[in-house]
């Protein structure tokens, strides 16, 4: 399955893209220790935010399986940045938050294993730290 995402360059370092199928927008800004006005997400934190939600989503399915309520679930990540040898993400620590009285003992490595073979997961090159992390409340 193909998806196709549409960018225009704004000026000034903000850029609008448009999702395909569903016309949906977002708009990225530069980091101001980047140049830009930090008035948005920045291209990296984009990446951060499709970690915890792909997370969430696949928490999801497979709760939805098993008659779990997730509902009140939370996602975490922490982008670290490194500039050597050149400035790309270093690290996406993820802290994921579930209600221990709506998740069984019996269930919550099953949910764990799938948090970490999520798509954006598995996508993350290997030189990015990106453990995640599990606390049941």
């Amino acid at each position: 399955m193909s998806v196709e995402v549409t960018a225009v360059y704004k000026g000034s370092l903000a850029v609008k893209a448009t999702h395909g199928p569903s016309g949906a927008t977002l708009a990225t800004d530069a980091p101001v220790d980047n140049g830009g006005q930090g008035a948005s997400f920045s291209p990296t934190d984009l990446v951060a935010t499709a970690l915890g939600s792909c997370v969430l989503t696949i928490l999801g399915l497979v709760a939805d399986r098993h008659a779990i309520d997730l509902a009140g679930a939370t996602v975490q990540v922490t982008k670290e940045m490194v500039q050597q040898p050149h400035r790309r993400i270093g690290a996406l620590l993820t802290l994921v938050t579930l209600p221990a009285a709506s998740v069984p003992e019996e269930l919550r490595e099953r949910l764990e294993t799938a948090a970490r073979t999520c798509p954006v997961h598995r996508s993350l090159h290997p030189d990015i730290d990106a453990p995640i992390t599990f606390r049941y409340q």
